[in-house]
């Protein structure tokens, strides 16, 4: 047998070890590779994002389970808890709003949310995220509703909250957030039961006086008896004490029903809030003398209802030409009345006779007046203007004329900062559900008052409106999208993991 060849066993050799040396190489920069790129897979995986997979069959990315199906399914439920047979009525207090405020702790622990009721029968959950210490974020909305009322306005807010939450928590982020985030279930912004707007709000700002609590309802329940009837002992020490120091909170933000047509025209489900404007709400009296509608002749009588009629017609011609009765002697410039042009709005909602009998002259009329615009100082005056007129009219027909400011609510201008971050948070999430850029997202003005004008007192504040069908708000009427829900969702999961 012939010997192997030097040549051709040192050619085998070479070649082999060029192999080797290549292949040790390109292991060496693979391993290199894999170790710079590690924590990157490591932080992907855990959170479920590098390959959009699911947890428990929930898409990272857009959560329809939680945002969507499960968010509906709840304002559908929320929507039954009423002291009404026929139709949707939860007022502070009542058993119907207890029940409530029970089935949002019990979601907002199934979020991971560490819960309490306070004293003034407001309902939170809190996250404390990595430094307890930290100012935390509140967001928060209405628990209560008005008489015979759809099912979002209020609660569409806190659901998103929740939501948003749970999503973060069925991804293990929650206890990632950089400051602690607490959900609120305000107890009263309606005011129906007692008259009072915000009871809820206004303690949590420190406004709410410790009076508040000997106001009655129309069957003699006080507001102090109405939270003693549902086991909470509120005193004036502890009411002084739930107010919120400014330095403990970051922000507060509101997700809530437009309540208005503009984002249905523009075709979008989402916009931003720029602003809440202020409000004033008045009650006039006008006494004249009581008769016969038979034997009083016209040119005789004192009628407070024909004077009450011409002072709400005026009321209109004010408010819709506010330029043509406002003077520019200093008091209203001119940038003012072009202000109010755009935000002004004036309603009568509530008119009231006596005896109201169809034969009888009335010796009295009663009339709600309700003003509301951007611009303070214009708001003051409409109102003086109005003010004025009236005394001179009712001078001319003989009667007796008196106004009562009932209530005062100054106009709230969102933060710039926190209203950029939701901005940006609601085109993101639009984006993230469609695929597509939506576009710029509308900014509007609030005519409707809000929590965020009680938080505003106590830290910076920002809302984002959420289109309704046709507009509708406070009737079985009011509608939103499903999609429109999971929108507002996405926008609150969005600007949450900013905090992340």
């Amino acid at each position: 047998m012939a010997a192997p060849s030097l040549h051709s066993s040192n050619t085998t050799t070479q070649t082999s070890f060029s192999i080797s040396h290549a292949m040790t190489k390109n292991f060496v920069s693979i391993l290199c590779f894999f170790l710079v790129l590690y924590p990157f897979f490591a932080m992907a995986t855990s959170a479920n994002i590098f390959f959009g997979e699911n947890v428990e069959g929930m898409k990272y990315d857009l959560f329809p389970e939680i945002l969507k199906e499960e968010a509906v399914a709840r304002l559908n439920e929320l929507g039954k808890v009423s002291d009404a047979n026929d139709y949707l009525e939860r007022t502070f207090q009542s058993p119907a709003s207890i029940r409530a405020g029970n089935l949002l702790r019990a979601w907002m622990e199934d979020a991971g949310l560490k819960t309490w009721v306070d004293q003034m029968g407001n309902v939170h959950g809190r996250a404390e995220g990595i430094n307890p210490s930290e100012k935390a974020l509140l967001i928060g909305s209405h628990l209560d509703t008005v008489i015979d009322a759809g099912y979002f306005d209020g609660s569409l807010g806190i659901i998103c909250a929740i939501s948003a939450m749970k999503a973060l928590n069925a991804t293990g982020r929650l206890d990632k957030l950089r400051r602690p985030v607490e959900v609120i279930a305000f107890s009263d912004e309606e005011g129906v039961r007692f008259q009072s707007t915000f009871l809820g709000s206004a303690a949590i700002a420190g406004l709410l006086p410790v009076s508040a609590l000997q106001i009655h309802d129309k069957n003699g329940v006080t507001v102090q008896g109405a939270l003693r009837a549902s086991s909470i002992e509120t005193t004036e020490e502890n009411l002084l004490q739930l107010k919120y120091e400014p330095e403990s909170v970051w922000g507060y933000v509101e997700v809530h029903i437009e309540q208005g047509p503009v984002l249905e025209n523009v075709g979008l489900p989402l916009g931003l809030v720029k602003g809440i404007a202020g409000q004033t709400r008045l009650k006039v009296t006008v006494r004249g003398t009581q008769g016969h509608a038979g034997t009083v002749p016209m040119n005789m009588r004192q009628d407070p209802m024909v004077a009450a009629a011409e002072l709400i017609v005026f009321l209109e011609s004010l408010c819709k030409q506010p330029d043509y009765y406002l003077s520019y002697d200093g008091q209203c410039a001119s940038s003012t009345v072009e202000s109010l042009a755009g935000s002004l709005v004036c309603t009568v909602g509530e008119i009231s006779s006596w005896p109201s009998a169809s034969n009888v002259i009335p010796g009295q009329v009663t009339f709600t007046v309700d003003v509301r615009a951007m611009d303070d100082t214009g708001r003051e005056a409409i109102i003086y203007e109005f003010s004025n007129r009236l005394y001179h009219m009712c001078d001319r027909r003989s009667v007796f004329c008196n106004v009562e400011r009932k209530h005062d609510a100054n106009a709230v201008v969102c933060d710039p900062d926190l209203s950029t971050e939701l901005k940006s948070a609601s085109h993101a999430a639009l984006k993230r559900i469609t695929g597509e850029d939506p576009g710029d997202v509308p900014v509007l003005m609030s005519g409707a008052g809000h929590d965020a004008m009680a938080m505003s007192h106590l830290t910076k504040v920002g809302m984002l409106f959420v289109r309704c069908r046709g507009g509708i708000s406070h009737s079985p009427a009011e509608h939103v999208l499903d999609d429109d829900i999971w929108s507002a969702g996405m926008a609150v999961l969005t600007f949450l993991e900013t905090l992340l």
